[in-house]
């Protein structure tokens, strides 16, 4: 079965008839409107007789998506997620529907496995298509040179929202678009949202409300289980935890997947010989997440947790509180910056901590440099060769047995375009609107050389995100986060003293109720399986704190 069928199945007589059980029929007429770009709550529908036409509005009219007949059946990945439709539904003849709740959806993907297949399939790979045609609700006017440009098309890639992205350097129709919004090419990068909200340079935050990523979200309900950050750990404990009938909620601020979202190509982890891009691994882990009733919350950071009662409350930066019983940290680390002059200017303008297709359409035929002696960045400058002229790989140590994995030093070791470069740093960095020349140092020499290479990837070293922690939990003295056995003896080192009749489970920080996993916790391996499996075993736990309370 090819992708367009498995896309647009049609579902056979049975099929139906276990459907219908939970639905209503509903008759249309030819032209009504069934849905609209922006509705929330919208019912999943399987005709019966007659025909209806998916289209989306955009700025010449329309655009046809699909057309369906009897047997076929309406949605995409929206129905599972629960935010705002993204097309248009019209009858094109009169029709017989069954009409099913977004709940009763719910229901028979949890209970009927073969139709849980069939529907999910479809809407992934339905929403795939929108990604790939660039159909959907948002217009993103920009330029490769605009670091506030990659900011927002990262977000929406890694988000898998589709957009259309005109590009003011080289897209005759920018201009026609920008004085239709009445926008100045100063004020880019500018969104458009559903053809009439005009955002420029907005925030994450900002845009994540304007496309109503959040809009199924109750920040009044008090949850089982909040989860902070969405990397592979806290995706694996938002798979669990639902899975499990926990209700819980992720908060993510920006990219899902984590720093293996960033990865062009995870070739090691169980199951998948040929690997998968970091990106699809996150984007499949949302899908089983989001099936099983999980909620992700999307663009908004974690300020501080209040952690002088339970329910614990997780502050969001505007000041909104999310109450939870349970709270499992997953907010990982972060690539360390260089302390260089200009390095944050020139963030997104030739510097960057990912190397995904994205980054490197940028730099194809160019000189690249990747720093860095781990996984991600071996993986980086292996996929980076495939397009650039040639990739410098600076290594601060003299080998990279004790931080990589065997397979990537064979290929790096035998690609003719990637030169290794150990004991090597990089001193100096110079450039106005775009990085133009980097400097480094040979450190066993003393010696320097220049080079005019635009494209720097930076994946070396690892800073926890544990700031909006403080006070509430032990870390040790880089600020990654103490659980279990390790919290023994850890006076004088951020310490905060467990308070609680029994000893901490595993995985449980000296807040009870509170466990860290992935890269934020101190010990842990640096590995995408490892860090899947200490989300998964905190879900285990967390059952047993529940059951104390």
């Amino acid at each position: 079965m090819d992708a367009k069928t498995e896309a647009f199945p049609k579902l056979t007589a049975a099929q139906i008839e276990r459907v219908r059980a939970g639905a209503k029929v509903r008759k249309a007429m030819k032209g009504e409107i069934l849905f609209e770009p922006g509705d929330t709550g919208v019912p999943f529908f399987v005709l019966l007789s007659g025909t209806m036409s998916i289209v989306q509005p955009y700025l010449m009219g329309e655009r046809l998506i699909a057309t369906h007949e009897p047997g076929g059946f309406t949605g995409e990945f929206t129905m599972i997620s629960g935010q705002r439709c993204l097309v248009r539904g019209r009858v094109t003849s009169e029709a017989e529907l069954l009409e099913v709740t977004p709940e009763g959806l719910h229901s028979i993907v949890a209970r009927d496995p073969e139709l849980s297949n069939i529907f999910m399939r479809a809407f992934i790979l339905r929403r795939r298509e929108l990604v790939n045609a660039q159909a959907g609700d948002v217009i993103l006017l920009g330029s490769r040179y605009s670091a506030n440009t990659l900011r927002l098309r990262e977000f929406l890639t890694r988000n898998q929202h589709p957009y259309e992205y005109l590009d003011l350097d080289k897209d005759e129709g920018a201009q026609l678009v920008l004085d239709r919004f009445d926008v100045r090419a100063g004020e880019i990068p500018v969104l458009i949202c559903n053809l009439k909200t005009v955002l420029k340079n907005p925030s994450i935050a900002e845009l994540a409300d304007c496309l109503g990523l959040n809009s199924a979200i109750n920040a009044e309900q008090i949850r089982d289980l909040i989860i902070v950050g969405a990397g592979p750990a806290g995706l694996a404990a938002a798979v669990y935890a639902a899975s499990e009938g926990l209700d819980a909620l992720m908060i993510e601020t920006a990219m899902p997947g984590g720093q293996a979202g960033s990865s062009s190509m995870i070739e090691n982890y169980l199951g998948f010989p040929t690997g998968l891009s970091g990106n699809e691994l996150a984007a499949r882990a949302i899908a089983q997440a989001e099936k099983f009733g999980a909620k992700m919350m999307v663009g908004h950071s974690v300020a501080r947790l209040d952690c002088a009662r339970r329910p614990y409350e997780v502050v969001l930066e505007d000041g909104n509180r999310l109450a939870a019983r349970a709270v499992v940290i997953a907010t990982g680390a972060q690539y360390n910056k260089p302390d260089l002059q200009n390095f944050e200017k020139l963030q997104c303008q030739g510097i960057y901590f990912g190397a995904t297709f994205m980054e490197a359409q940028f730099c194809g035929g160019d000189d690249v440099i990747v720093v860095g002696g781990g996984n991600s960045a071996g993986q980086a400058a292996v996929y980076l060769s495939e397009t650039a002229k040639k990739v410098y790989m600076l290594v601060r140590s003299g080998g990279l047995a004790q931080s990589m994995s065997r397979y990537l030093i064979q290929r790096i070791e035998e690609n003719p375009k990637i030169e290794l470069l150990f004991n090597t740093e990089i001193v100096g960095i110079e450039g106005d609107k775009h990085l133009d020349r980097v400097t480094w140092r040979d450190k066993k020499t003393g010696q320097t050389s220049v080079h005019e290479i635009r494209h720097l990837f930076v994946m070396a070293g690892a800073s926890p995100r544990t700031d909006w922690l403080k006070g509430c939990v032990a870390m040790d003295e880089k600020g990654f986060i103490l659980t279990g056995r390790d919290m023994d003896g850890a006076i004088g080192v951020r310490a905060v003293p467990w308070n609680h009749s029994r000893a901490p489970f595993m995985l449980e920080t000296s807040l009870p109720g509170v466990f860290a996993v992935g890269d934020v916790r101190a010990g842990n391996v640096k590995r995408v399986a490892s860090a899947v499996g200490e989300g998964s075993i905190a879900i285990h736990l967390v059952h047993r704190v529940l059951a104390e309370i």
